[in-house]
């Protein structure tokens, strides 16, 4: 795993950076305005930079997704899930979902799962706190938040595969 350093730049920023595989330091600064400086410099010699790019914010969103997505958010994550009892996961959606095209209040995620949905990525772009008339399309990455047993369910949920629920729950008499 590669050791990502952190450094308070005052009046500046942020700089993070890491070590390389092929003998360079990588990093990037977060400017205070939004711009983020990509630079690097030798492993020897951190503050030598050899090269440096400064990108808009915009720029930087854009560059950060040809990427393959942000470190900080799997981190952001991974830090949930050393809260106890709390788990956190990202769940494809495809077209076989017999959810597809439904509000997202049909699925009644809470109430069936106890997961709650507190984001969706569409085309790369998030909708944080999307309401329960938002409709769900194929695509879709679907963030959801609970228990991991929670988080469990609203996977096969979506997949409209059967959940069991837990006992005494109100949905269960339902079932019967």
């Amino acid at each position: 795993m590669v050791k990502l350093d952190e450094t308070p730049l005052p009046g500046v920023g942020m700089r993070y950076d890491f070590d390389g595989r092929y003998g360079k330091r990588i990093g990037v600064i977060t400017h205070r305005d939004g711009r983020r400086e990509l630079f690097v410099s030798r492993k020897d010699d951190p503050d030598a930079t050899e090269k440096s790019l400064v990108l808009t914010e915009e720029e930087s969103a854009v560059v950060a997704d040809l990427m393959g997505g942000s470190t900080v958010t799997r981190r952001v994550a991974d830090s949930m899930q050393d809260i106890e009892g709390l788990a956190m996961d990202w769940l494809p959606f495809d077209a076989r979902s017999p959810f597809h095209g439904m509000p997202l209040g049909q699925t009644m995620m809470r109430t069936r799962t106890g997961a709650s949905i507190v984001a969706i990525i569409r085309d790369g772009t998030p909708i944080p706190a999307p309401g329960p008339d938002m409709r769900l399309q194929a695509g879709d990455t679907i963030v959801v938040v609970g228990t991991a047993n929670g988080v469990k369910r609203a996977a096969k949920l979506l997949n409209g595969e059967p959940i069991e629920l837990p006992e005494g729950h109100p949905l269960n008499a339902a079932n019967r």
